[in-house]
């Protein structure tokens, strides 16, 4: 697996700007449109589980489950940022992730922030 499939993120020139920060240098906040979210919750493939349970025997990073973690958090993005293109926004602050198993049969995603449209100063 290359180091692509271990990513996520924006490429250059987004729609949306997605930042962990509470502004942007260059840019004033217009509006605060308000927090937005995207959620996911994906189950377990029984086979990586074994092979996790397995792995977690002689130690090393559990590749199928990282990829399956990495594809999760995009699609959560992809989510929260289709709603705040929705409302109107072209930026999204304060951008976090939130991981939590859900009922033992899952992990739920959240990704969270603030919309808000920007402008160039």
């Amino acid at each position: 697996m290359g180091i692509d499939e271990y990513g996520g993120g924006q490429g250059p020139e987004p729609e949306v700007l997605v930042v962990t920060t509470n502004d942007v240098p260059g840019y004033h906040v217009r509006e605060v449109i308000g927090e937005v979210f995207g959620l996911t919750v994906r189950s377990r493939h029984v086979g990586s589980q074994i092979g996790a349970g397995l792995k977690s025997m002689v130690g090393g990073e559990l590749r199928g489950l990282t990829k399956t973690l990495v594809q999760t958090r995009n699609q959560a993005m992809e989510r929260l940022v289709e709603q705040a293109r929705t409302r109107g926004a072209n930026g999204i602050l304060a951008f976090r992730f939130d991981v939590t198993e859900a009922a033992d049969v899952g992990t739920e995603v959240c990704a969270y922030g603030t919309a808000v449209v920007l402008t160039r100063e």
